[in-house]
């Protein structure tokens, strides 16, 4: 058993977000407090995926005690239309607000350790101010690389001087950390490109939050209730947002609109969502959902024949997903639009079918050889949900920081 150490953690994003890094914030420090570490965690305000602040919670600090972690929630400006420049503001906003929290963490906890996740990378000068304050290491965790998905989504001009600045700085701040983490190894690749050396480098990747939901999950309960029995469900669910992609889901199924027998679910919230509904209008072969509720999600999962994962050409390797291992968990093949020999492809050897990404006939040519043939389907859900239980399991990522605790610290 690892020694017990004294955390400060600064994650923008935390439960109760449903979806995207939240749950893995709050998860991994849930854990660690089970282990016999103290973390002390500072965070925004819930916001995501609606990018609007969550029911009883208010713009102010909020300091509370869940599962074992202190948690100190920071007010922040949340845009109802998240563009580059709005995104560059709250990110900001968060940074300027968790300051103040930072500081009074650093001064009860005395931490061993400082744990900071990006996005928010624009926050990281605090993270690495209470290190530097403490005398302790800094460790920095990447889910995401926002400068390069930035510029691959549009949301940054690559021409702009904003595009420089915002390279260099990042540079910046990942040398400052003693502990580079991030979630795929082609994602340590890109450190390893972006100057960071081999032994401050660390791959740590999510785990499937919703794997042990699929064991008792009902996967007729949306059948029934939106009448897809007998259909062949191809499934979208999570955000709805710019580095998604989803058009390109649209069009496949606009070019698969007579096929009666199979049918496009989008479950989901996000800023992109209005645009999506306006470009589907009039296909009788598309649903849109709202996000499911925690308890429903299994049964969501299950639903689906064939799990869409698709992604713009530039981003694929920007981000591994954290849905893709809840959808390998649900024993459903996936067909995801990336470029062979990216984290995703690797992923989905023998669980799933790679198609070019921003290709609608791609898509359309895996969905009809997978509702085709069944038994292909089979074999591929079987292979998946073996991958999940082998790859994306909590208790090995989270003895994977506890290493990289005692890799800094023992």
């Amino acid at each position: 058993m690892a020694t017990p150490r004294r955390i400060l953690f600064l994650s923008l994003n935390y439960a109760p977000e449903p979806i995207g890094i939240g749950p893995y914030s709050a998860g991994l420090a849930e854990a660690l407090v089970e282990r016999g570490h103290t973390v002390q965690v500072v965070a925004g305000q819930p916001y995501y995926p609606e990018w609007k602040l969550f029911p009883r919670f208010k713009r102010r600090w909020q300091t509370t005690v869940e599962n074992g972690v202190k948690v100190t929630r920071c007010p922040h400006y949340i845009p109802a239309d998240p563009t580059g420049k709005k995104r560059m503001a709250h990110h900001a906003s968060f940074a300027s607000s968790s300051w103040p929290a930072a500081r009074k963490a650093r001064r009860e906890l005395e931490p061993d350790i400082v744990f900071t996740v990006a996005p928010s990378m624009i926050a990281a000068p605090v993270a690495v101010s209470m290190a530097k304050r403490a005398g302790v290491p800094l460790w920095m965790h990447v889910q995401d690389f926002e400068v390069g998905a930035a510029l691959a989504t549009g949301l940054i001009d690559r021409s702009s001087k904003v595009a420089d600045a915002a390279a260099r700085f990042e540079d910046r701040m990942l040398h400052a950390a003693d502990l580079v983490s991030t979630i795929s190894g082609p994602m340590c690749e890109l450190l390893l490109q972006k100057g960071v050396e081999p032994e401050h480098i660390l791959e740590m990747r999510n785990w499937a939050n919703h794997a042990e939901a699929m064991d008792a999950a009902d996967e007729n309960h949306f059948r029934k209730e939106w009448g897809l029995e007998g259909k062949t469900v191809a499934l979208y669910s999570g955000n709805i947002a710019n580095k998604q992609g989803l058009d390109v889901v649209i069009e496949a199924a606009r070019q698969m609109a007579t096929r009666e027998d199979i049918v496009f679910v989008i479950s989901g919230e996000g800023p992109n969502r209005a645009k999506l509904e306006e470009l589907a209008k009039g296909l009788p072969n598309i649903l849109f959902r709202n996000l499911q509720p925690e308890e429903r999600i299994g049964d969501l999962l299950k639903l689906a024949d064939i799990h869409l994962l698709p992604q713009l050409h530039d981003a694929a390797d920007l981000v591994l997903p954290s849905k893709l291992g809840n959808m390998l968990a649900s024993g459903r093949p996936v067909v995801a639009t990336v470029r062979p020999g990216t984290g995703i492809a690797r992923e989905l050897v023998n669980c799933g079918i790679v198609v070019p990404p921003e290709v609608p006939e791609a898509i359309v040519s895996a969905i009809n050889a997978l509702a085709t043939h069944p038994d292909y389907r089979r074999t591929m859900g079987t292979a998946a949900a073996g991958r999940a239980a082998e790859a994306w399991s909590k208790t090995s990522v989270v003895d994977t920081f506890e290493e990289g605790l005692e890799r800094l610290l023992g």
